[in-house]
């Protein structure tokens, strides 16, 4: 284990994980009913491949879709399919959603689960494992693990990255993760590192976790997979940061890390790989931390795919009082919701519940070229420009001069600006009007 140096720009928010580091996962009771949307990943969504009146059991594939980008769905409990239609959906608003309500069985699809000797397995046999499984980044980017696995031939990969910073203010799962299933972590790290066909990995922690550091580092004595110590700063969970500080390494802007021969992959992501290799287990569970000064037992919670955030809150006690907001993920990059009714999906990390004392709201006002956006940036972007160009709708000269692409959404700029601008916001209505014109286009010309 060592240590490296802090990377250049970045906010300090108090971690606030003090509620729950220390708070050992539980596993939450079945809830009566689960909604599962078609839409849990990046890429295409699903179809659901059973009908309203069908019996399903746990485990069992109940949507998929052909193309690649994608990854199947299954059903988190057993029960009965009794409905098909649009539900809230934690990002996208609404959503196609199967809700399969609970026979209080809980049994598994048959053959399921099994123990398998995977070390015998080609790098075919465990992509398809892993995609067949609906394996996905379960850091929040949702990005189908079996693509990320498989970079094309050109990409010379030498290097993974186990990703286990957790720099979110309020977030433990990945620590607790680190804590309870080392064995689930080694197991995955091998898999991912066979199928790249890689001999080096590092894995960056934050040296706020030191049990975590000290765990990791004695699981992976004597291999060649290095437990870096790193200073805490936000947001050193960012790829391109990791990739940076780790290796020296800079992602140039408009590239992805296999442009510099590396993948990365957070902690629950690999533990899924774990599950699915060596049990045939589908991701049909995750942890999630639940927390904030209006939840009365704040927890990391293994809570099954459709759960409602209002059942997961009801875990934990229920709430002490009305939260000024609820956020799906950590108060920097997560969502803002308008209901406890949506449901759990693969990305959902944490459920926070934030008192008005948490959120200190504020009045947007003037930028007033301060510059400290520009110093908190991890990217070397302008992001104060990048906001005056969002309320001007001018996304052309964003993407062509000042880098809009490049910019991770890690709300540093928003963290650190006297001025209270939603610039962050204006970043992703600049994206959204991007990939808008870019659809409309294909559509034309077809």
């Amino acid at each position: 284990m060592f240590k490296i140096k802090r990377f250049v720009g970045g906010v300090h928010p108090d971690d606030l994980k003090r509620y729950t580091e220390h708070k050992e996962i539980e596993n939450a009771p079945l809830p009566d009913k689960v909604i599962i949307p078609m839409r849990q990943h990046i890429g295409a969504p699903c179809t659901p491949i059973v009908q309203k009146g069908d019996v399903v059991k746990k485990g069992q594939v109940i949507a998929k879709s052909d193309a690649y980008v994608s990854g199947n769905i299954h059903a988190s409990i057993s029960g009965t399919v009794v409905d098909f239609g649009e539900y809230s959906h934690p990002v996208f608003g609404r959503c196609p959603s199967l809700v399969i309500e609970n026979d209080g069985k809980d049994e598994w699809a048959d053959g399921l689960p099994f123990d398998r000797d995977w070390v015998g397995l080609d790098n075919n046999e465990l992509l398809n494992i892993i995609r067949d499984a609906g394996i996905v980044g379960m850091g929040g980017a949702t990005f189908p693990t079996h693509v990320k696995l498989s970079p094309p031939d050109d990409k010379k990969i030498d290097t993974f990255i186990l990703n286990a910073a957790e720099c979110e203010p309020y977030l433990t799962a990945d620590h607790r993760l680190m804590l309870e299933h080392m064995d689930c972590i080694v197991t995955g790290v091998k898999i991912a590192m066979k199928i790249l066909g890689v001999e080096n990995a590092y894995i960056g922690i934050e040296d706020n976790k030191l049990d975590a550091i000290n765990s990791m580092s004695e699981a992976f004595n004597g291999t060649n997979v290095k437990v870096v110590s790193i200073p805490t700063k936000y947001p050193q969970g960012a790829e391109k940061v990791l990739i940076k500080r780790l290796l020296g390494r800079e992602v140039p802007s408009g590239q992805l890390p296999m442009d510099v021969g590396v993948v990365v992959q957070n902690v629950g992501t690999i533990v899924a790989i774990t599950n699915a290799v060596t049990k045939g287990i589908p991701l049909i569970e995750r942890v999630v931390t639940v927390s904030g000064r209006s939840v009365k037992e704040p927890k990391n919670l293994m809570l099954r795919v459709g759960s409602s955030f209002k059942f997961a809150i009801d875990c934990c006690g229920g709430l002490v009082k009305s939260p000024e907001k609820i956020i799906m993920g950590g108060p920097m990059m997560g969502i803002a919701q308008s209901s406890m009714d949506v449901p759990i999906v693969k990305g959902v990390s944490g459920i926070l519940c934030l008192s008005k004392q948490d959120v200190h709201p504020g009045k947007e006002s003037t930028c007033i070229h301060c510059t400290r956006c520009v110093q908190g940036c991890p990217m070397g972007l302008n992001p104060s420009m990048l906001s005056k160009l969002g309320q001007n709708n001018l996304y052309q000269e964003a993407k062509e001069e000042f880098n809009l692409f490049d910019c991770v959404e890690c709300g540093s700029c928003v963290f650190i600006c006297p001025a209270h601008r939603n610039i962050v916001q204006y970043i992703r209505y600049m994206k959204a009007m991007n990939a808008a014109e870019a659809n409309k286009n294909k559509g034309d010309s077809k």
